[in-house]
């Protein structure tokens, strides 16, 4: 990583690949220079940044840091099964509509149908949700966009997204079309539980997030946990890379990796024995049927000669 160009001034759009850089470093944010410039590439030229990888690689985090680091607001839209307009997007507010309805009709102010239809159909009666909100202009400047776990909605919502992320309008039938004056900043992740269609990947700058090497993990794991001593640092990635070339249910995140640490530092240990890694792998490993391969004493002691020939070899 090259030191020559300036750190970008904070809140302001990084220049460069090395600002970038620098400016996730700031939010305590470990990436390597890859992801640093696809991420420099969708803000500099305004695209959207889609990431796709395992559960836990860190994915989310990037769109948090951002928004902390550049000083905007992250509106963070969480993809479900059946995700619709009403929860993504806007929807009316009945309840005051239908109040006003009646107002209006026992004051008689209106008798014309089609006037009172106007005005009930006004903003001030629009609820916005995350994909609207995100287009409204922001005195600190355009705000970061999370659209979270997007393989989890169906294909007609995607279809939707089209018309957000290519001209970064959304059309309100009583309303018209409503216009960002500048796009936000948009972070799409992926589990890759299905597959993204290509016309929505097409308005995106893709990037794949793998899990880290053992001396990135190690260095996050000196940032996140810095508690922990260096033996049982490394004993601690060792053992979780070698659980994630096991056949797990769900491998470990960066997260769990991090927790363990902070885990067994409060348990006062100093390195991980056979008793202290099966009482603790509700921490790192999270469905019963991962945890139970590793819970007798000879599956235990096996993943742990592995790590320490990892650990070694690293």
């Amino acid at each position: 990583m090259g030191d020559e160009s300036e750190p970008s001034v904070e809140g302001t759009i990084p220049t460069s690949v090395d600002e970038t850089v620098a400016l996730l470093a700031r939010g305590r944010y470990i990436c390597d220079r890859a992801l640093a410039t696809s991420v420099f590439l969708s803000l500099e030229l305004g695209r959207p940044l889609f990431l796709e990888g395992d559960a836990g690689v860190g994915k989310t985090e990037i769109a948090k840091v951002l928004a902390s680091t550049l000083g905007r607001k992250l509106i963070r839209l969480q993809c479900y099964e059946g995700l619709d307009v009403a929860s993504a997007v806007y929807e009316w507010n009945y309840a005051r509509q239908m109040m006003e309805l009646r107002l209006a009709e026992a004051s008689g102010e209106h008798n014309d149908r089609a006037s009172l239809s106007k005005d009930i159909f006004d903003e001030r009666f629009l609820l916005e949700r995350p994909l609207l909100e995100a287009l409204r202009p922001r005195p600190e400047g355009p705000p970061v966009l999370l659209i979270d776990e997007l393989d989890r909605t169906d294909e007609p919502f995607e279809a939707y997204l089209l018309e957000v992320l290519s001209d970064f309008q959304i059309t309100i039938p009583e309303l018209g079309p409503v216009v960002a004056e500048q796009p936000p900043l948009v972070i799409i992740t992926s589990n890759r539980t299905r597959e993204i269609h290509d016309a929505l990947k097409r308005r995106c700058f893709y990037h794949w997030v793998d899990y880290p090497s053992f001396e990135r993990e190690r260095e996050i794991l000196a940032l996140k946990a810095p508690e922990a001593s260096a033996g049982l640092s490394d004993q601690v990635v060792a053992l979780v890379q070698a659980l994630r070339n096991r056949d797990l249910f769900k491998a470990p995140g960066i997260a769990e990796t991090i927790d363990w640490a902070k885990a067994l530092v409060a348990l006062d240990k100093v390195e991980i024995d056979p008793d202290g890694f099966t009482g603790t792998l509700g921490v790192v490993l999270k469905y019963q049927d991962d945890i139970r391969k590793f819970g007798t004493q000879a599956a235990a002691e096996g993943i742990l000669a592995e790590a320490a020939e990892r650990g070694t070899s690293a």
